[in-house]
This record gives structure tokens, sequence and C-alpha cells, in this order.
């Protein structure tokens, strides 16, 4: 029995759900860029907004800059900058019109011999970039940078001349992996997942389901990491798991493991998410402002994911 005046225990505050622990983490941490995104995605928001927030980042050659991509800092227009920013519109369902032809113009003139885009152009060179990208004064075509970007045009019905010899690029560089990496896979997926030729596009990904398999380079074990191998230059426990190449129950990559992998694999995903209401990163983290800024990025697409598979949020 309580003693009398004794103060009452405070009330056990409700559990919150996993959007709101996040919703808290981006409004007290993320660009407004993020911020805006979260809200057009998860609360009602506008795309007026987003788009206002992502011109920010704009350049006047019709690329973007300006650290869009926290691990690249400086103002200049970078391939992977410019990618982001598509996937930005394609979440607002603005990519196109007058704006991708501008973004299409500065994709053009950074074009390398072969008709692809260089993951780094040698412009940024003289600004702060993270120890683990290389910059060179003639830099080689990458799937890395040229498979989203090809991708993402192609899935929002877009057509410019630019996209000819770069979606020839991403066919031929696909169909002759014999080994890969986790970042150079997501590359390919996001050109399979919307190249036009169906046919081949289900071929290709289902050689590459087997090589990602037969590498180890999807973790299917959360609870057993250590059997997974980091691919060389990661950071320690830089691991990929199912859910980062099959992002939707829709994507090539799905049809790479099993129901219970999948399954898994999510669980993993939810169970990721941190005191703080945010997602982790688990590349090598360089400086505290590009970490700070890259996980709202992070959040935003795990709570996109766990939507798609219909993992509930709320």
């Amino acid at each position: 029995m309580a003693e009398t005046g004794a103060s009452p225990l405070p009330p056990t505050p409700p559990a919150r759900s996993p959007l709101a622990r996040a919703e808290h983490f981006v409004w007290l941490t993320a660009r407004v860029l993020e911020q805006r995104l979260f809200a057009y995605q998860f609360l009602n928001g506008g795309a007026d907004p987003v788009e206002t927030a992502l011109d920010a980042y704009r350049n006047e050659d019709g690329g973007y800059g300006h650290a869009l991509e926290p691990d690249l800092r400086g103002p200049v227009s970078q391939p992977l900058h410019t990618g982001h920013a598509l996937r930005v519109l394609d979440a607002i369902e603005r990519c196109g019109g007058q704006r991708v032809e501008r973004v299409c113009r500065y994709l053009t003139s950074v074009t390398t011999p072969d008709g692809a885009l260089p993951a780094i152009h040698p412009s940024q060179r003289g600004y702060p970039a993270a120890p683990f990208i290389s910059i060179l004064d003639d830099p080689p075509s990458e799937l890395l940078a040229t498979g989203p970007v090809v991708g993402l045009l192609h899935r929002n019905e877009v057509w410019h001349a630019w996209l000819f010899r770069a979606t020839d690029f991403c066919w031929q560089t696909v169909e002759s992996l014999e080994q890969s990496h986790p970042y150079e896979v997501q590359a390919a997926v996001a050109f399979l997942d919307s190249a036009p030729d169906r046919p081949r596009a289900e071929a290709v990904a289902d050689r590459l389901g087997r090589l990602v398999r037969d590498h180890r380079l999807a973790a299917l074990d959360p609870d057993h990491l250590d059997a997974y191998p980091v691919a060389p230059g990661y950071a320690p426990g830089e691991h990929h798991f199912p859910h980062d190449y099959a992002k939707t129950p829709d994507s090539l990559a799905r049809a790479w493991f099993t129901d219970d992998e999948m399954s898994r694999s999510l669980d993993f995903l939810v169970n990721e998410q941190q005191h703080d209401g945010g997602w982790p990163i688990r590349w090598r983290q360089w400086a505290p402002g590009t970490a700070l800024e890259a996980r709202p990025i992070v959040t935003i697409e795990a709570l996109r994911t766990l939507h798609a598979y219909g993992r509930s949020l709320v």
C-alpha cells in the first residue's frame, strides 16, 4: 500500500511506432530535403516543397552538387549527386519534362568515350571527399554511376539521345560480370528492374543472382555474419542483405532469395532501428557531418523498403 502523500509513479509511456520514432529522428537531424521528402512519403506532404529543396543542389550545368551525396563535398556537379537527384524526382513522380532535359544535357557533358558515366568526375579534385573515393584525371566508365541513372530514365519513359549508348554500356557490362561487389550489383539491379527488354533483363538477373549466392555477396543469416565475407575495400561489418538488393517485392532480385531468407532480412532491418529512431549507416564514417547527413537518407530508404513489403510502421 502506497504511503500517504507519496507521489504517484509516472504513467508508463505508450510504445512508439517505428514510423513515429523515425519521424522524431528526421525532425531532429535531417537536412531540409530529407524532411520534405519524409513528409511527402509518410505524412501526406506536397511534392512542391521537395522539389524546391532539391533545387538548392542544382547547378547551372544541369547537374547537382553541394554534397547532395554526403560523401562528396563541394559545389561541383557529379554523376553520383545527379543520380541521387533523379531518385528524389522519381519518388515524387516528377522525373520528366524540362528538369530531366537539363539533367540529360549535363550527363552528355561528362560522358566517357564509351557513352557511360564515371563514378567521379575529375572536377571533384580540390574539394573534400571520402578517403575511399578515388579521383582520377581520366576516370573509366562505371556501372555504379550509370546503371541507376539509365534505369530511372527508362522507368520514367524518358527518351533522350544520351540513353542509347549508355543503355548499351549497361547491357554489355552486366552481361559480362564474372565477379562483382554489392554496390555494383545494386546498380545492376537498378538498371535491370527498369530495362525495356524484359526477357533479356530476366535472363541476366537470373545469372546475376547465381553470382551473388555463389560469391556470398548477400548475408542470408544475419545471426551469423562472420560466415559472409565483406568485399575488399569495404568497412568492417559493411554487409549487404537480401533487402538491399530486392528493395521491393517486384524487383527481379526478389527471386534470388527464398521467403524465409527474405523474412529474416526484413526482420533484421526492423531491428536495426536505433534508440534515436534512425537507422545506422554501415559504410566507413570519415567525418561527423557526413554521417549525420547520411543517416536520415538511410532511414527513409529503410522505411520505404519495409512499407513495400507490407511491414507495419505504425
